[in-house]
């Protein structure tokens, strides 16, 4: 009887030395970004980048700077971009509206409406 307990005993404790030395490794889960933080393109594929509170907008060729400035959150899906083009040495506003995690649609203070899609 004393031989089989020792053997339970080792087969459980064996067990346990295996369940508590397994490693748990979850799958990769793509994280969904938030808010407009990111890298974003438009239909001419110039690229607009968003990160803390700052903007700036580049050529993909020459990776030139064309615009610059700030950006806020007006409301959760509203964003008010200041920037000042390089180009023609002007500032000016644009509201852009979250429309999904992957699309701005924006419109500039003179009415120009414009379409941002998110760079994965």
């Amino acid at each position: 009887m004393n031989l089989h307990r020792i053997i339970v005993v080792g087969a459980l404790a064996g067990l346990l030395a295996a369940c508590q030395s397994a490693t748990y490794s979850p799958r990769p889960v793509a994280v969904q970004p938030q808010g407009i933080d990111g890298q974003w393109t438009d239909p001419n594929g110039i690229i607009s980048s968003f990160y803390n509170g700052r903007f700036e907008t580049r050529t993909t060729d020459t990776n030139s700077l064309l615009a610059e400035g700030s950006y806020r959150y007006v409301s959760d899906q509203i964003v008010e971009i200041e920037l000042t083009s390089l180009l023609r040495q002007t500032t000016s506003r644009v509201n852009c509206a979250l429309a999904s995690q992957s699309q701005l649609n924006c419109t500039s203070s003179t009415g120009a409406q414009f379409t941002l899609v998110r760079r994965v």
